[in-house]
């Protein structure tokens, strides 16, 4: 009999834990800067539209599949899977909903290890007096453990284990006492950190404006991110990247909604439940992720070096360095809110991500609570610290392609499938509908069963044979000239193939960057090797636990 028992505390505190999941790092590191890349409002309507007709149908598919799992005693992807579905295969591709966790928390921790380190900075003050080029060279420093930065040896993974057994001990303390608590605290302290930063950005106007950027804006950058241009509704490259950014900023196709919706009661609503966590994850992402680190650059740096500079890492880099004009009490506050809010939307997400490996676990091996996450901290530990000492070739971006990218995509067209095709949309309808708080729109029906499984599927061949550049209009032009259709290296089948990567090791004349591409590549092909492997281990444990099961009782029946 499974050990599994959890159960929510209270509505609020799942309905936060869900918020907490979809809201994330990528809120504020990876919205803005998409946005930017992206011609900034031109992104903002191929956003709107990808939330409404993929976001949103993907929240009631994913809470209503795992309302249907939990009250059949599944608490994980492969069987959920496999109840609704008529052929066995289907269960293997709910692997994406443990395997794609695993993966991710292995490096996603990485990022949120970084936030705990960065609020100690803040406190201490390690930044004052530095110049741009050394904030930024700090966390370049900072990535390469064998520099120490401040006294503390290996700095890096001492504090991703830190922020591991952190994650590890709160779920081992169950959904009630441990995720819905982390919720109930981190989310309300996201908010008030967002809040406050976001003020300062809306308000720093021209002031930050200097002899060496005399055209620093505040009001520039929020210009450029909120001025709709309607000729990227023609762009395709446009709307792969809002339709990615969708996947990062819901957490759906990963598994995390699925287990979650998995513990709530028969007649529980899911639809409002959904909406509720989907638009406070919107709220924050556009109202306070975009109100803080491009407002703050802008008005400092100007919007021409924020487009040119747009990235990842102004998180770490630029922002510290940033918060210094305020005055030494002010850029210490501002620094523990900003990374103590980029802390809380990380730990909040990354504890969504074991509870789809601790639910299998219980469903299916009997384990217990404790030992089901301890066994998440230990895996992840062994899959996460290649992304930590070898980041600077390359593995951290393996982990976050394959598994952060690719098997959202998959896992979300597979599901929309089973749902809409296999299951059935009439039957599906009644499970989102059933105990609904709210009516849920009629055309999304259709939506469900018609639009968003294209869209997914477009989402798909797009990354799989996205164009040079992302010139699609160039790349048909040429394959109809019968000059073939040019691949850009960061095409799925690129990639398979690290043709990227083949391709700098062949024009470099540099010895010492040759040979550091070189093992760039045995790393990249290493860490590949080794999802693969986890992959196919959790495939074994499906595979095992459906034998294990009593005649029948595979397929829910």
């Amino acid at each position: 009999m499974s050990t599994n028992t959890e159960r929510w505390g209270t509505r609020v505190g799942l309905v936060l834990a869900m918020a907490g999941n979809a809201v994330g790092l990528g809120n504020f590191l990876r919205f803005p800067v998409q946005a930017i890349n992206n011609g900034g409002g031109a992104f903002i309507i191929p956003y709107l539209v990808s939330f409404l007709v993929m976001g949103i149908p993907l929240l009631w598919i994913e809470w209503a599949m795992g309302r249907f799992g939990g009250m059949r005693g599944h608490h994980s992807a492969p069987f959920m899977l496999d109840t609704m579905a008529r052929q066995r295969l289907w269960k293997y591709f709910g692997v994406f909903g443990i395997w794609t966790n695993l993966a991710v928390a292995a490096y996603y921790c990485y990022i949120e290890s970084w936030t705990m380190s960065y609020v100690m900075h803040s406190i201490g003050r390690t930044f004052d007096g530095m110049s741009q080029t050394e904030v930024a060279n700090f966390f370049l420093n900072y990535v390469d453990i064998t520099t120490t930065t401040t006294g503390i040896p290996f700095e890096a993974p001492v504090f991703y284990i830190l922020c591991l057994l952190l994650n590890t001990w709160i779920l081992s303390r169950g959904l009630s006492g441990g995720v819905e608590k982390t919720a109930k605290i981190g989310m309300p302290l996201l908010i008030l950190f967002g809040v406050f930063l976001a003020i300062r950005g809306l308000t720093l106007g021209t002031s930050g404006a200097s002899a060496s950027h005399p055209d620093a804006s505040a009001w520039a950058g929020l210009n450029f991110l909120w001025s709709p241009q309607f000729d990227s509704l023609a762009n395709p490259k446009v709307w792969l990247a809002a339709a990615g950014q969708i996947f990062f900023t819901l957490s759906v196709g990963m598994g995390t909604i699925h287990c979650y919706a998995a513990y709530v009661k028969a007649k529980d609503d899911v639809a409002l439940n959904a909406m509720s966590a989907g638009w406070m994850n919107e709220f924050v992402e556009v109202v306070l992720g975009s109100s803080i680190v491009i407002p703050i650059a802008a008005g400092y740096l100007g919007l021409d070096w924020v487009k040119e500079n747009a990235g990842f890492g102004m998180a770490f880099q630029t922002m510290p360095f940033l918060f210094e004009n305020w005055g030494p009490v002010l850029a210490a506050i501002a620094g523990v809110f900003w990374f103590g809010l980029l802390f809380f939307a990380g730990i909040t997400s990354s504890l969504a991500m074991g509870t789809p490996w601790m639910g299998f676990l219980q469903d299916e091996f009997n384990w217990g609570r404790e030992k089901s996450a301890w066994s998440f901290g230990a895996l992840v530990l062994v899959m996460g610290l290649p992304t930590v000492f070898f980041y600077n070739y390359g593995v951290f971006s393996e982990y976050d392609y394959w598994a952060g990218t690719v098997s959202l995509v998959v896992f979300a067209l597979a599901e929309s499938i089973v749902f809409s095709w296999i299951f059935g949309i009439d039957k599906g309808w009644r499970e989102i509908t059933s105990g609904a708080d709210m009516t849920v729109p009629i055309p999304y029906k259709f939506i469900i069963k018609y639009i968003t499984p294209l869209f997914l599927l477009f989402v798909f061949i797009g990354s799989v044979f996205s164009p040079m550049g992302g010139d699609w209009a160039g790349a048909w032009n040429s394959l109809l000239a019968g000059n073939g259709w040019i691949l850009d290296n960061g095409s799925l089948i690129k990639m398979v193939l690290n043709t990227g990567l083949r391709e700098q090791i062949a024009a470099t004349t540099d010895p010492a960057q040759l040979e550091h591409l070189q093992t760039s590549l045995t790393l990249v092909s290493a860490s590949r090797a080794l999802l693969t492997a986890v992959f196919v281990g959790v495939c074994l444990m499906v595979y095992t636990a459906a034998r294990r099961r009593p005649r029948g009782k595979e397929s829910g029946t």
